[in-house]
Order: structure tokens, then sequence, then C-alpha cells
């Protein structure tokens, strides 16, 4: 087997990579580090985050750095800033025996002065990602003339953020380019586009494909209705105490909503995405890695700078559009050789996806019922249990304070004192969960979701919405399609339905009325703004008459159906 001593790699490197405790070589680290030592010329790496492939390219890079030129030799591009921190990170180990090596990291988010003033003290290395790289080239204030290196690290994502034609400026502008190092996680066609232009005969050296995942994680999928989609993710960090983890949103605005709502509620979450500036952004990374967090609420690009070991949950909001990201948020967990748990909430509908994933991937995932009430507060209860009894008090604690306590309590029974300290951790977790409301939806049971039914409480809503027949809605069918793909529901949430001229009516399930409104309020039918009001029903009977917006007699404004407090109850939930 190779061991990282048995490579031929200058002394210095040796040493470095000795005292970091690294012995053995992963994977892509043993077939790339040989061939670019003895070879350093144009590789494509496709191998996955969490792989090594910093230490793949970086150890071959400084290895063939010339530390008395003063002048940069080696470019190395990443997509996010904190990728390009943790890359300098690494490099500033490996290289800490270098005397005369330099390594700058240049990215947004931050002044540019001081990245001026760095780049102009003749660093062997930059790493940067492309839009501050080309900001400061058109400033003047940096060359590529003399760089021989050009490392394009996470190619694929720097793609899929839009920056092709950045790359393609940087890599005309470096003029004396040599090798070209290209890794990704996936070969795509725009990625070998890239090959294609810029490349001279490359090798290709490929592990951990994409088609494969870390054996050690449980791929787990919770099946709910979108609007309780936000419940669900409550109701399965409850169901996990002790969990430290990553929430995956598919945007910026969903991470920030989703984390605020979190926090309000007492969660120890934050969000980390794109529009955070630098400093906020280090902050929230430093909580997380010494866990005053439980959780962090996170885009898939900001993630890629997360370098954490001991992840033992990943929590998918919604899946990702594209099937192959899934494999880079599970891959945040189970790493080191730890196992650990991939959770999915999906709607009825997205029973697909899961089956897609499922071939990429080549595992089966499990189908678990999101936990009711009881279950979430018997496993709160087992875990403060396993607290209690492995908890060691410090040794003066007990001896300040002892006397105290037995004057307090030594009359008291301890089996009564046992049960009141278990009832202060619990009460606000049992009053929380005292009538939880069934999550679960089956895609597999219509007659949970049957037209006829009504929602969980035994009640259905009649909206009123002002477009009909003359808009284009000539039809139930066309209406209930219109509503389910506008809010993303199940059809078979909407019945009851009637279409007229100039307006329309249906039923939906109550625990959804709120989002349904909220949703269709702000969009648009072929540039009409939809109004949606809930509907006033007559007792009497089911015709045509009886169905109208609910308005005041008075004013002849339309008056919600809640009162204040309801309301504000539902949107507290919702």
């Amino acid at each position: 087997m190779i061991s990282f001593s048995s490579l031929s790699l200058r002394e210095e490197l040796t040493r470095a990579v000795a005292d970091l405790g690294f012995e053995t070589p992963t994977p892509i680290q043993q077939k790339v580090i040989p061939h670019l030592l003895a070879h350093p010329s144009d590789i494509i790496g496709l191998a996955q985050t969490g792989t090594g492939k910093t230490a793949a390219f970086g150890l071959p890079l400084l290895h063939h750095v010339d530390v008395a030129q003063k002048h940069v030799q080696a470019l190395v591009l990443s997509p996010t800033r904190e990728l390009c921190m943790q890359i300098q990170e690494e490099f500033k180990k490996y290289g800490t025996h270098m005397r005369g090596l330099k390594t700058t990291a240049v990215y947004g988010g931050v002044p540019i002065g001081g990245q001026i003033r760095e780049v102009k003290q003749n660093p062997q290395i930059i790493v940067a990602t492309p839009g501050r790289l080309i900001d400061l080239l058109e400033r003047g204030a940096l060359s590529l003339e003399q760089v021989q290196y050009v490392v394009l690290d996470e190619a694929d994502e720097m793609l899929n953020m839009g920056f092709r034609e950045d790359i393609d400026f940087i890599l005309k502008n470096a003029v004396a380019r040599e090798h070209t190092w290209l890794f990704s996680a996936t070969m795509s066609n725009e990625v070998r586009g890239i090959a294609k232009r810029f490349m001279k005969e490359w090798k290709e050296f490929s592990v951990a494909t994409a088609n494969t995942t870390n054996e050690n994680i449980d791929h787990q999928y919770y099946i709910t209705q979108k609007h309780l989609r936000f419940e669900a993710l409550q109701r399965l960090l409850d169901f996990t105490p002790g969990i430290y983890g990553i929430i995956f949103t598919r945007t910026k605005q969903d991470c920030q909503d989703i984390a605020e709502r979190l926090m309000k509620q007492g969660y120890h979450v934050s969000p980390l995405h794109g529009d955070m500036d630098q400093k906020m952004r280090s902050k929230v990374m430093e909580r997380f890695k010494n866990k005053s967090l439980q959780a962090i609420v996170a885009t898939d690009v900001a993630a890629r700078g997360i370098d954490v070991n001991d992840i033992s949950h990943v929590i998918n909001y919604e899946l990702p559009d594209d099937p192959e990201v899934y494999t880079h948020r599970s891959g945040r967990t189970a790493r080191a050789g730890k196992s650990g748990i991939c959770m999915s909430i999906i709607s009825p509908k997205e029973i697909y996806n899961i089956r897609q994933i499922e071939r990429l991937v080549k595992q089966r995932f499990v189908r678990s019922d999101i936990p009711d009430g009881a279950e979430v507060v018997r496993k709160r209860l087992f875990y403060y249990l396993e607290q209690i009894e492995n908890a060691k008090p410090k040794a003066d604690f007990a001896h300040v304070y002892e006397n105290s306590i037995h004057e307090r309590f030594e009359a008291m029974d301890k089996d009564e004192l046992i049960k009141k300290l278990i009832w202060i951790q619990l009460k606000d977790t049992i009053d929380n969960y005292q009538d939880a409301q069934d999550l679960n939806a089956g895609y597999d049971s219509p007659a949970k979701q049957s037209r006829t039914s009504s929602s969980s409480d035994g009640r259905s809503v009649r909206l009123f919405m002002n477009i009909g027949t003359k808009d284009g809605i000539e039809s139930p069918d066309k209406l209930v399609k219109f509503v389910a793909e506008a809010t993303d529901l199940e059809k078979d949430m909407i019945f009851r339905v009637t279409v007229r001229e100039l307006s329309s009516f249906f039923n939906v399930r109550s625990d959804a009325a709120e989002f349904i409104k909220e949703t269709l309020s702000a969009k648009k039918f072929k540039g009409r703004k939809i109004r949606i009001e809930e509907a006033e029903q007559s007792t009497g009977g089911r015709g045509r008459d009886d169905q109208k917006p609910r308005q005041s007699r008075e004013r002849g404004e339309f008056k919600p159906r809640f009162g204040k407090s309801d309301s504000q109850k539902f949107n507290k939930r919702h």
C-alpha cells in the first residue's frame, strides 16, 4: 500500500504531512500525486467533495513551485470564498517548512485594498474566486504572464454558478500556462468543453464517481404535503436531540427565511448563504465548528466551503434540482470513517425524484414515518435520562452546594424529585406536541387525500378567486391544474370546484387554506393579478347563488374568516 513517506515529495512536504498525522493517501491522492510529481502534465481528476482533492493537487503544486522566484507561478480557481480560504489554509499547513513560500487568497465580500497589497508582495501561489481575480487584473494589480500552473477546483460548480466566461478570460490571459489541472465532481459537457478548449492531451483519473455514495450513510425520506414541510422539519429536529448537521435549501431566500423561523422558535441554528458578508459567514462557521449551533441552514454553494468531519445529519428541506447534487449534500456526513444520516423531506409528487437518485447512487432509500407527538416526547425523555446518567459534575460542585441541596430536598421523595426534574426539561415539548397532527402523506394512500375528505381537523375552507372562463379557465380540471401547479400541492387537495365567467370557487383542506391564499395572491394569471378570499357559504343549499366572497354588508369590504388571534397563530406555524 502506498504511503506518503514513500512518495517522492520534497523533504519539507514529507515532514509537514507527517506532522499532520497523514499516513495513507486517499484513492484520488494515490492516483494523482505520483503522476503529477513525475509528469506535471494536463489532467482531469473526478472525485466527490471530501475525498482529499486539495492535497491531491496541492502537494504536487507546492513540490514544483520555486520559492526562490518572487512572482506568481501557480493559480488555483475555486467557486466560493469559503473554499478559497480553506485551500489557502491547507497550503499553509503543507508548506509550513518551506522557507520563502508565500500564498495569497483573493475573493469577494471583503475590501479589495488589503488584497491588492498582498498580491503586490509577489506570492508564488494565488487562490482566487474568478470574479475577484478579474477585478484585480482589470485594475492592473496583478499579472498572470508568468503563471505556469492553473488548477480549476470544483470546475462543475464554477460553471453552474455562471463563471464560464470568467474562466475563459482568465485562461486566455495566462499566456505562459504550461499545465492545467482540472478537478470536478462530475464530467458534464460544459466541463469537457473547458478541457477541449484549453488543455492539451490530458490524462483522466476518476474515483468515487457521481453514481456512488458513502456506504456509511443511512438515506431516509419523509413524505408530507408541501405546506407542512416546515412543520415536518421541526418535528425531525425535535425527534433528533443532539443533532449536529446541515439543513439544505434551494435558494438564498429560503435559507434566510427558514433559519429565521427556526431561530424565533428557539432552535440554535444560523443561515449560511452568499448574500451574507464574509465577516458574518466566518462567524457562523466558527460557531458551527465549536458546536454553539446545532445546525446551519445552507445553500449548496455556501456549503462548498464547509470542512467538518463529525456532522451527524444532513437534511434536505427540499431535494436539489440536479440529482447529482444530492451526492454532494449527503457527502457532508459520514466522513473520516464515521456513520451519518441523510434525511429528505418530500411531497408525494416527488417520489419519482427519489427513485431517480436511488438509481444514480445505486442505493435503496428507506421511507420513514414522520414521528407523532408521543414519539417525540418519548425520544427526548430517553435523551435527557441518558444525559443525566452520563453527566460528570465537577468535583467541587457537590462540595460547595451539597448542604444547600440537601436542605432544600431532604424531605422530598427521590422519585418525586426525579419526576419534577424531568418535567422541567420536557414540559415545553409535551405542551407543543399534546395535540400534534399527523404530518405524513402517503403517495400510495389516496384515501388519505380523497376529494371528499376534509382536513385533519374535520374542516375544509371554500375559496373565491377572481378568474374564470373569460380568462381561459374553461373547466374545473383546468382550475385544479393551475392551482396545484402554482402552489405545488396535490390535486386531490382541491375539490368541489365551480367555474364561472369571471370567478371560480373551490374547497381546500383548512390547514392548507392560508398557504394557498398567500401563495396565489403573489401570482398573476395571464397578466391579471389574482385576488383570492374565503367564500361565504349558505347552509341552505349548494346552488351557485350561495357562493360569494365573504363581505362586510356595511362597508362592502372583504372580511377574513379567522379572528386576529387565529390568523396570528396560523401564520406563526406556517
